[in-house]
């Protein structure tokens, strides 16, 4: 008889990679919650139990852990940019909550919490590229300095209370249902204003080097991270390979067969230089690589984002 799979809730399920994680968890069998603001494809989350509510607000996110065997950390209220304008704001709406969800995880019996780190911000200034988990983590902006806050307290109510859990440090992801929502996501952004030829900013002068992942790659290591029994806990999550936003953009003109409209701004304090992360650990431990050659998830990108953006309606913050 085959085992019961654990049931799940996915915090930030309504989002991009929260949705992509439901539909691949609900079509698998699992038992899954999603919880969240909003849901900007609710016909996307079919067989997926909807808890509506705000991360600062315990009573909602004690409900929603209720009889769950594996929480799902997507959450993060605040961008790299407004979290260093307000980092009080970051921390209080970002670390504090989180510290109610493990506490809470803890007292209900959840055997496992899967966190998505930033394999872009925690390291900072990385000496070594491509960069191992066991690089120094040194963040240039406060989004970094708070997801490595909440990888430091997840460790500790491991030691303290043996609260299991896994750190993924996922790069940058893309694929549909990124629709660059608080200017996240810079293929998104590219995608979306291309096809409404609108101009597009870029900071800097496009040399910056980014490790791009499919998001149905993420979603394989969020998956395998849930049952993972290996001994590591934290994992770097990326595409292999840096590629520089001239690059990016450059494929996508070739895609999409048109000229992007670019508007050209000042450098940014928080843009490091390079960003590659290694992933040998990953696939040694989680069986994972990510097997999304770049240029298939470029075309399946924009392949949604015609279908689809066009139809979208965003409801208020």
């Amino acid at each position: 008889m085959a085992a019961q799979k654990p049931s799940c809730v996915v915090f930030g399920g309504g989002g991009f990679i929260g949705t992509n994680l439901c539909r691949r968890l609900a079509a698998s069998g699992y038992r899954v919650r999603a919880f969240g603001r909003r849901r900007l494809f609710p016909a996307e989350l079919d067989g997926v139990e909807w808890c509506q509510g705000n991360f600062t607000d315990t009573a909602s996110v004690e409900a929603a852990i209720e009889s769950c065997d594996v929480v799902f950390h997507l959450v993060h209220a605040t961008m790299p940019q407004a979290a260093d304008l307000d980092m009080a704001a970051d921390v209080q709406n970002n670390v504090i909550p989180t510290l109610a969800l493990l506490d809470h995880c803890r007292r209900s019996g959840v055997k496992r919490v899967v966190f998505a780190s930033s394999g872009g911000t925690v390291y900072g200034r990385a000496q070594q590229i491509p960069t191992p988990e066991t690089a120094p983590t040194d963040p240039i902006c406060a989004y970094g300095i708070s997801k490595l806050a909440i990888e430091k307290y997840l460790a500790l109510f491991q030691h303290l209370h043996g609260l299991d859990f896994r750190v993924l440090r996922i790069t940058n992801p893309f694929g549909p249902f990124q629709i660059a929502l608080k200017n996240q996501g810079v293929i998104a952004a590219l995608i979306a204003r291309a096809l409404r030829d609108q101009p597009v900013e870029i900071w800097g002068d496009g040399t910056v080097v980014r490790d791009f992942v499919f998001v149905e790659d993420v979603v394989d290591a969020l998956v395998a991270a849930a049952t993972d029994q290996g001994s590591e806990r934290v994992f770097n999550i990326g595409g292999g390979r840096g590629r520089s936003l001239r690059d990016i953009i450059t494929a996508i003109e070739r895609q999409m067969g048109k000229t992007l409209r670019l508007e050209w701004k000042p450098g940014r304090p928080l843009d490091v230089p390079v960003s590659v992360v290694a992933i040998d650990r990953a696939a040694q431990t989680l069986g994972w690589v990510p097997n999304t050659p770049f240029e298939t998830g470029l075309e399946r990108t924009i392949e949604w984002a015609k279908k689809t953006l066009p139809t979208v309606k965003i409801p208020p913050q």
